[in-house]
């Protein structure tokens, strides 16, 4: 395989889970499964430019059909961090009716929603139909294809270009990375700002966050695979924010390359030089993740054989994709977890893919009444966990296994 992004040969192994459906392939019916698609789910180290990605087995169209179930406004921390996001860029690039915001994967519109209630224009990219409808039912408009330098192009000839480009947590699911980051180079103002967040490679070994790898995230990123990629497609990192957001993320901003409106802050040969000290730019940074994988699957597993060995009675809570990672590597199915809880909808009445448990709403806990509750989306344990805080009258523990095994109450 070649480097998505330098083209270089990539041959080093960072992660093997063997392999799975995509993880936000949801199954409508037990039926469905005797045609589910597995794909290997392996992870490569690019030695030139230390880019972490994917080895490719189909097709982004794959990953991203019109059923894909994740909806960014179920979480009421994501909303309320997005709020804020948005306050902080209106009064830093001093954003105001003039002013044209693009969120690139605005999803359901759980960010712009705040970009229109300041009564700032603004518009959405979104490829997949149900989270656009859904955008589009706030009163947000959306343009419902896949963001890249053609479309960017079409929209900069219509005179779209805008002052502030926002992209929270895609930069990772892109095929062609080259290609989407060239996008925002044609679509910025001439003085225009984007910015990116994306979970940081760095806290994923570090806190030992496999799960967070499945095959919709196509790269893993660090400041240093980022700033190369960002100039070689006419973007220059202007300053970077460490956020606590999925698990460890980075929040870059860029300009383009021709305009120097923007002093570079010193936060970024600071986080370059860390990354550096780290051992980032060197082979041996990511040759132990993979057996760090492995231990927290056994403890999982362990887990699960002890719970079912005393009869006590195990459920999981958030239909995420993380933790459809976490099962099919391990091999769990419904023998091992009776259900999953979410509270979107659009996920209910649905089979996990790979593992095939079921989907219910939250009412089913306080029937059923579980010993232990496993979180999925452990990057959210705290606001879930005041969520399930009427759990604690049966006695319920609530259990993540990331970064280690934890059990709460």
């Amino acid at each position: 395989m070649k480097c998505r992004h330098c083209e270089h040969p990539v041959d080093q192994i960072f992660a093997d889970l063997g392999s799975a459906p995509p993880s936000n392939a949801y199954l409508a019916h037990e039926n469905d499964a005797l045609n589910e698609a597995e794909f290997p789910l392996r992870v490569l180290v690019c030695e030139h430019c230390w880019l972490v990605q994917t080895e490719d087995f189909a097709s982004a169209d794959t990953f991203f059909a019109d059923e894909y179930a994740y909806f960014s406004s179920y979480s009421s921390s994501w909303l309320e961090h997005s709020k804020d996001y948005v306050d902080k860029m209106a009064e830093r690039f001093e954003l105001n009716h003039e002013s044209l915001v693009v969120e690139i994967a605005a999803n359901d519109g759980y960010l712009l929603q705040f970009v229109s209630a300041r009564n700032i224009p603004c518009f959405g990219v979104e490829p997949t139909a149900g989270t656009a409808s859904a955008a589009r039912d706030k009163g947000v408009e959306i343009v419902e294809e896949f963001f890249g330098e053609n479309l960017a192009n079409d929209l900069a000839k219509a005179g779209r270009q805008a002052d502030l480009m926002t992209a929270n947590n895609v930069l990772a699911h892109v095929p062609d990375i080259n290609d989407f980051v060239k996008g925002f180079s044609i679509l910025l103002k001439k003085t225009g700002v984007a910015t990116f967040e994306f979970p940081h490679v760095c806290e994923l070994i570090d806190k030992n966050q496999f799960d967070t790898i499945y095959h919709e995230h196509f790269s893993y990123l660090s400041i240093t695979t980022v700033n190369k990629i960002f100039q070689a497609n006419g973007l220059q990192i202007f300053d970077v924010e460490k956020l606590p957001t999925h698990g460890g993320s980075l929040r870059v901003y860029a300009q383009r390359i021709s305009d120097s409106s923007k002093p570079v802050a010193d936060s970024v040969a600071r986080l370059l030089k860390d990354e550096h000290e780290l051992g980032v730019d060197t082979a041996q940074y990511y040759a132990s993740f993979n057996h760090q994988a492995q231990r927290i699957k056994s403890s999982f597993v362990d887990f699960l054989s002890s719970a079912k060995a005393d009869q006590k009675k195990v459920v999981g809570y958030g239909a995420a994709a993380k933790g459809n990672t976490l099962l099919n590597y391990s091999g769990v199915g419904k023998e091992e977890i009776d259900y999953v809880v979410d509270r979107n909808p659009e996920k209910q009445g649905k089979l996990l893919p790979g593992s095939h448990i079921p989907i219910v709403s939250e009412s089913l806990l306080e029937i059923n009444r579980p010993d232990f509750i496993v979180i999925f989306p452990w990057n959210l344990v705290n606001e879930i966990s005041k969520q399930l805080e009427y759990t604690q009258k049966w006695g319920a523990k609530l259990v993540t296994f990331v970064p280690e095994k934890r059990i709460y109450g």
